[in-house]
């Protein structure tokens, strides 16, 4: 999808203006979603109360409001199912997640091998199918056991759904929820533009086979596919893995703990085609991992691992001493708890008109608006009111300014948002039941993984106290240095955050930490993370999740990141190498909010591995038992504490810090003739082309992009600039055009059936413009923080290896 940033520089000044599809087809702040067309009121769309998952979770005993809460995270999909639809034309074919719910033969992946080969749950009492169902129009499609109780939330009667189009006529209606797909997170709507008209074209068996079928613009589907929360984020559970991962039991599954398996590459290129460009912008998204900017694309391809949610009870007490944000513009329109509940503890976050504490749940911690809010922008970021939503950029390409889709805007046009409002404080009460920490010593086996040894235990706590604790625990010595109070957010916090790491090296902090660590009481109710934003120049870890830029002034985000966030300061050089030569260089970050982290809590950690923002340190494991987590653990915390032994790059080694994700083979940036609109049709039949170096039989092909480049280097470009100066404006997009030139000169010297080397030449001869252009020029995804080893450069001890060892065996205990 973001492989149409490099199609965008080097085609543009032929095709772009006729092939990219624009989105803004409706003027921003004046259309409605399809509910609200249909006079549906948010009351009508309410969430359901079925108790359907109640053997997940451990087994929980749920109150009304916190089943309901969990039935919206896992099944409530928002009227989404449109915008997935519409993206399975906009990414060219790339993404049909219809054809990610089948089991047809010839396909890569069925029911028999979802877990392994997609990451994906299957859902239990399903079948997979033997032929095409002729009551879904041709598709192999999972089908419920019979012996298993009816879907509540299929139930047209109880929860209505949207009739708007061919639904109610050639099609059912069908209910709010969907019908099951047999995988846990997807739900199968009718397609309200499957008319008389498109079902006479309809043909199954070319959809799964025919390229020149499924791969255009005018193919309308029988049914669109939505997605809850619960698709990134239901796996297994840590406590009672499965046995067959392909086969689970609802017993083995938890709502929260985040798709760890989840093979990004192989979902949204479903023919998972090696030698498409595409595919290898996945691939650089490691099983569990994903970037979250990917349709209202920043230009930075920065994949970021699936939360696994955990502690929110004392995750919203940190918040009240360290999350202290204040609200302007935009942002004062989120909801907070006090809209819903009128006293007792969730009334304390919010202090009107303008302050709230929160904790920080992305990444970078972008979202600072309340736990609420939060919550609420997951579901636009998955297609909810994509109405409106794809007004405000160009979706999965980029490169025209973002403006911020707003709450007041969704709150007046969207009856789905609004029932996303009133249904998010019943996930927060269900996830506030169930997010206990997951301990080693309860999983099956996992007490042969605990040392007995108490001697080594106490030093572990130690060295966890005077290393870890300043960003790993919410215990910590009274006042804090520098944060207490309120977690001194905003313009000053840079300032704020040194002082009190300085102080995080002193004996003063060191005994008082030491005491809270050895207190008996010290993993109880502790979210075991600050929250606190992290200077990516202190981390040295990727800088590309921390440059994030959607939720800085102006942007997509615009209304849900917090005054203080946008008002934090710079954090200055950031040292990043040339993918090329290793050649080091200073990279000036910019502001705005932009180059920070939040530490990751370590509850449970011994079963979320591999780590980093983007899961690049450490080695993956397929398997969901306890063993494999507790391997995959191993390795990666020795390749934390021992830098040593984390992989090198393919092609440069020890001349980079890191690993460097590169193209695995030759690849191409494609768009299939079917995508074209009409009147380029004719350029590419044989013997009558335009460019050839651009147009092949089957349609657009820029290439070859030779094994072992860069993939961020064609990912990263900064297409727009941010500058108000207009002399800066004009000078950016002079560099910019003099780059399309350039890239276009390149491409066409190239000959027919270039090779590798030949290509390579080339862009040899584009790396400095094109680091030059990056949004995010930093290319080693598995490098940084360095703490207590060798290269840590805050100019505390090294530890020994008995020291780390130690603190090994206090981490699983967590």
């Amino acid at each position: 999808m973001k492989y149409s940033k490099l199609w965008f520089a080097a085609a543009a000044p032929l095709l772009l203006p006729s092939v990219i599809l624009i989105s803004c087809r409706h003027k921003s702040g004046h259309v409605q979603d399809e509910a609200m067309l249909t006079d549906r009121t948010a009351a009508s769309l309410p969430a359901a109360d079925e108790d359907y998952f109640h053997d997940m979770d451990g087994g929980l005993t749920l109150t009304a409001d916190e089943i309901k809460g969990r039935n919206t995270w896992n099944v409530w999909t928002g009227g989404n199912d449109r915008f997935w639809d519409v993206l399975a034309t906009k990414s060219y074919g790339n993404l049909d997640l219809l054809k990610t719910v089948s089991s047809y033969p010839k396909m890569k992946f069925s029911r028999d091998n979802r877990w392994n080969y997609l990451g994906l749950v299957n859902e239990p009492c399903f079948n997979k199918p033997t032929g095409p169902d002729p009551k879904r129009f041709g598709l192999w499609l999972d089908s419920r056991r019979s012996d298993c109780p009816a879907d509540p939330f299929e139930n047209e009667t109880k929860y209505p759904g949207i009739k708007i189009g061919a639904r109610g006529k050639n099609m059912p209606v069908g209910s709010l929820y969907g019908y099951a797909t047999g995988i846990l997170g997807l739900r199968l709507f009718p397609n309200p533009d499957f008319d008389e008209a498109a079902a006479k074209k309809w043909d199954p068996k070319r959809y799964y086979d025919d390229p020149t079928y499924y791969l255009s613009k005018d193919l309308i589907r029988p049914y669109r596919v939505g997605m809850s929360c619960g698709f990134c984020h239901i796996s297994a559970h840590p406590l009672k893995p499965p046995a067959d991962p392909e086969n689970p039991k609802f017993e083995n599954l938890s709502s929260t703990v985040g798709a760890q398996y989840f093979w990004i590459d192989r979902i949204f290129a479903w023919d998972a085609d090696a030698s498409s460009f595409t595919f290898q912008l996945f691939h650089t998204s490691r099983p569990g991992a994903l970037d979250t900017s990917l349709i209202a694309t920043d230009n930075i391809n920065n994949p970021r691992t699936m939360n696994a949610v955990y502690s929110l009870g004392p995750r919203l007490q940190e918040a009240k001493r360290w999350g202290k944000e204040t609200l302007a513009g935009g942002g004062l329109h989120n909801k907070q708890f006090n809209d819903y509940v009128k006293s007792g503890l969730l009334t304390t976050f919010f202090e009107a008109p303008t302050t709230v504490y929160t904790p920080r749940v992305l990444k970078d911690g972008s979202d600072s608006v309340g736990a609420l809010g939060a919550l609420n922008r997951v579901f636009l970021n998955i297609g909810l009111f994509s109405e409106e939503w794809m007004t405000h950029f160009n979706p999965l390409v980029g490169g025209r300014p973002q403006t911020p889709i707003e709450i007041a805007v969704a709150e007046k046009n969207s009856s789905y948002w609004q029932a996303t409002e009133m249904q998010s404080p019943g996930m927060a009460q269900f996830f506030l039941k169930a997010t206990d920490p997951h301990h080693l010593k309860d999983a099956p086996g996992g007490d042969k993984y605990l040392t007995k040894d108490e001697k080594q235990l106490s030093r572990g706590k130690i060295v966890f106290a005077d290393y870890c604790a300043r960003c790993h625990s919410s215990k910590a010595p009274t006042p804090a240095q520098g944060l207490d109070p309120g977690g001194c957010a905003g313009s000053q916090y840079l300032d704020c955050w040194n002082r009190y790491f300085a102080w995080t090296m002193t004996d003063d902090f060191r005994t008082k930490m030491r005491s809270i660590v050895q207190a008996a009481d010290f993993l109880q109710d502790n979210y075991l993370s600050t929250d606190l934003r992290v200077p990516v120049t202190l981390l040295e870890t990727n800088a590309c999740s921390p440059l994030a830029s959607n939720a800085i002034a102006g942007n997509i985000w615009d209304n849900f990141s917090s005054q203080s966030y946008k008002d934090l300061p710079a954090v200055g050089a950031i040292t990043v190498q040339n993918p090329f030569t290793g050649e080091r260089k200073q990279f000036q970050a910019p502001g705005g909010g932009r180059g920070y982290t939040r530490p990751p809590s370590l509850i449970s950690i011994w079963s979320t591995a591999p780590f980093f923002v983007n899961n690049a340190l450490g080695k993956f494991n397929p398997s969901p038992s306890v063993d494999a987590r507790v391997q995959s653990f191993e390795d990666s915390i020795e390749k934390l504490l021992w830098p040593e032994k984390r992989e090198k790059d393919s092609l440069l080694g020890d001349k980079l810090d890191g690993v460097v994700d590169r193209t695995t083979q030759t690849s191409y940036l494609r768009v299939a003739k079917g995508y074209l609109p009409d009147f380029l049709q004719p350029l590419i039949e044989p013997g009558d082309k335009l460019a050839p170096w651009l147009l092949a039989d089957s349609g657009i092909q820029l290439g070859p992009i030779p094994a072992g480049t860069p993939v961020n280097l064609l990912t990263n470009l900064d297409l727009v600039s941010e500058s108000s100066d207009p002399a800066k404006r004009l000078e950016h997009d002079k560099k910019l055009l003099d780059l399309i030139l350039k890239i276009k000169h390149d491409l066409k010297s190239l000959p027919p059936n270039a090779t590798d080397e030949q290509a390579r030449q080339v862009f040899a001869n584009l790396a400095d413009p094109l680091i030059e252009m990056s949004k995010c020029p930093d290319f080693v995804v598995n490098r940084g923080h360095y703490f207590g080893t060798s290269l840590d450069k805050t100019g505390e001890a090294p530890l020994s290896d008995s020291d780390k060892h130690a603190l090994i065996e206090f981490l699983k205990t967590f």
